[in-house]
């Protein structure tokens, strides 16, 4: 299984959908995608609390149940690092030591605001984030991890700030840069002044009405877009449906008469019940 970083050295986007816990890592893996990204703002969502609100340890469980079934790289949205360059410390060494392949580090101001999720944004100082940079660098034991430094100052000011941000966060050492953007346009602008390889998000729609394709995203010096929300919001969307209709006496229209049944048996065949059968039968055989 190539490494996080074995992909990005090639010309390819790699593009990552959201994944939350190990079933959705299997399904992503059963779809053909490469790697994985767990999104703070959806694991936020999930637990009905925010990204706010998200600690260390708990993404990293979150990180471990699915690597523990999926050997798909995945990106790991740490935010703003959780503290302080020294801080970082910590937050390299419980990603390396979960397998992490790449951790985004965002020049976010901690502890984290709900507003950020109603488009206001506060950022810390560039030299800040360059320290964090720095010591994220520093605690660095397993050359395959990679950081990719984000800024958000797009959001709260120009994009000439956001490129001056972004090209001191590369002089600092980061290895990927992600440049948050407007619209299609300024997609182009940040790889025409930054080098590859970069990072934006996935269209939420996909590819198929976006004005770039993949492979000319990929031309453009991009190597990952990270899909950050719209399984996620498939899911709900499924699920809440599904309740409603138990709830009113309803069969449910998308999954139809009987299916249910058939999709159980679907999920089982994700979590491989077939194969642990085969084990336990083996081993515990007249017992």
């Amino acid at each position: 299984m190539p490494t996080f970083r074995d992909l990005i050295a090639g010309d390819e986007l790699i593009v990552a959908p959201v994944a939350l816990n190990p079933i959705m890592a299997r399904l992503a893996a059963d779809a053909g995608f490469k790697a994985l990204y767990m999104s703070g703002g959806s694991l936020g969502w999930l637990k009905c609390v925010t990204e706010a609100n998200l600690a260390l340890p708990e993404m990293i469980e979150v990180a471990l149940d699915m690597r523990a079934v999926c050997p798909l790289p995945i990106v790991l949205d740490v935010g703003g690092g959780f503290g302080d360059p020294v801080h970082l410390h910590r937050t390299i060494a419980l990603s390396q030591a979960a397998g992490i392949g790449a951790i985004e580090l965002e020049d976010q101001l901690l502890p984290r605001r709900v507003e950020h999720h109603a488009g206001v944004d506060h950022l810390v100082p560039t030299e800040l984030m360059l320290e964090k940079i720095k010591e994220a660098l520093a605690a660095r034991t397993d050359k395959n991890l990679v950081i990719i430094a984000r800024t958000n100052a797009r959001r709260i000011s120009t994009l000439d700030e956001a490129l001056r941000r972004a090209e001191a966060f590369k002089k600092a050492g980061a290895d990927m840069l992600f440049v948050h953007t407007r619209n299609a346009d300024e997609i182009r602008t940040v790889a025409e002044r930054l080098p590859p390889p970069l990072m934006t998000f996935a269209p939420v729609d996909g590819f198929a009405a976006f004005p770039y394709s993949a492979a000319e995203l990929a031309k453009l010096g991009y190597r990952l877009a990270a899909s950050s929300g719209t399984a996620f919001a498939a899911m709900y969307k499924a699920v809440r449906h599904s309740y409603e209709c138990l709830a009113q006496d309803k069969i449910d229209p998308f999954l139809g008469p009987g299916s249910a049944e058939k999709q159980m048996k679907a999920a089982q065949e994700t979590c491989d019940l077939s194969g642990l059968l085969q084990i336990e039968r083996r081993t515990m055989k007249g017992r």
